[in-house]
């Protein structure tokens, strides 16, 4: 399990599961924020707790979620539930509080701006862009 905070603590989550990359999106919210999204679900292999602030994004489909008191991106959370009534959720993994269990992991591009869809390898994991 790993596990993360904001920078006040006033906000946490955790993620159980297997990570096999995170994701970088160049869409315009995400990259002003910055944050390697790894993916779940609500109350299945990702918890949430605090209270954060949300801003739902112009199509109403995502609302990104901040701490009230510091401001750190925690999560982005999906607005309508998939077919098996789960809702999707991303969460920051640069909120960390282990970053030496995820300094490994790959990070995959992602093209949110133009085409929504992956862009080729960056063999790059968390360690190149963060130690």
């Amino acid at each position: 399990m790993i596990e993360g905070t904001c920078h006040c603590r006033d906000n946490r989550w955790s993620f159980d599961g297997e990570i096999k990359h995170v994701r970088s999106c160049n869409c315009t919210i995400c990259r002003k924020y910055g944050a390697l999204w790894v993916y779940g679900h609500l109350n299945q292999n990702v918890k949430l707790g605090g209270p954060a602030q949300e801003y739902i994004r112009g199509d109403q489909s995502t609302g990104f979620h901040f701490c009230q008191r510091c401001g750190c991106v925690l999560f982005w959370l999906g607005k309508r539930p998939d077919p098996d009534g789960l809702f999707e959720v991303a969460i920051n993994l640069r909120l960390t509080n282990t970053p030496h269990l995820i300094q490994s992991i790959p990070i995959k591009p992602y093209d949110g701006l133009n085409t929504s869809k992956e862009l080729p390898p960056l063999n790059k994991t968390i360690e190149d862009v963060w130690f």
